[in-house]
């Protein structure tokens, strides 16, 4: 037997709104925004005058490194191909020509070495040698 007050109480309309699918629209609203958001950068963005470097090559030895990625180093600072050719011109100038040192990396890309040599040898550059072959000794 139902009671008569259970009965009424389950053919009345609910009066409760459903949420749940505007809880789930403003989930995927929400995540639509935060995907759309560009990401925010700390950085300050500037632009900083770009000086002039001086390196001058050393009046007694100098030491090329050719590194693995193709990168030029003379006497440890990063140098471009340009500067390289200006520092060889300087070298050949001096009253003594200094030694100049050059060091490849094991997988230095041959094409990197072989316009060092030739920078060199266009500036009249006769005292070259290659160093650091000892780590490449068998035992």
């Amino acid at each position: 037997m139902v009671s008569h007050a259970s009965a009424a109480a389950a053919s009345e309309p609910m009066m409760d709104l459903n949420t749940t699918p505007l809880i789930d629209i403003m989930l995927v609203l929400l995540i639509m925004f935060i995907i759309t958001i560009p990401p925010q950068s700390h950085a300050v963005k500037l632009d900083l005058p770009i000086g002039k470097r001086d390196l001058q090559p050393d009046p007694l030895r100098n030491k090329v490194v050719v590194t693995q990625a193709g990168r030029l180093l003379f006497n440890g600072a990063a140098v471009t191909a340009p500067e390289l050719t200006t520092l060889f011109e300087r070298m050949a100038q001096l009253p003594s020509q200094p030694e100049l040192q050059l060091q490849p990396a094991p997988a230095a890309p041959y094409g990197a070495v072989d316009e060092v040599l030739v920078r060199a040898k266009r500036a009249e550059l006769t005292r070259l040698g290659f160093v650091g072959n000892e780590a490449y000794q068998r035992f």
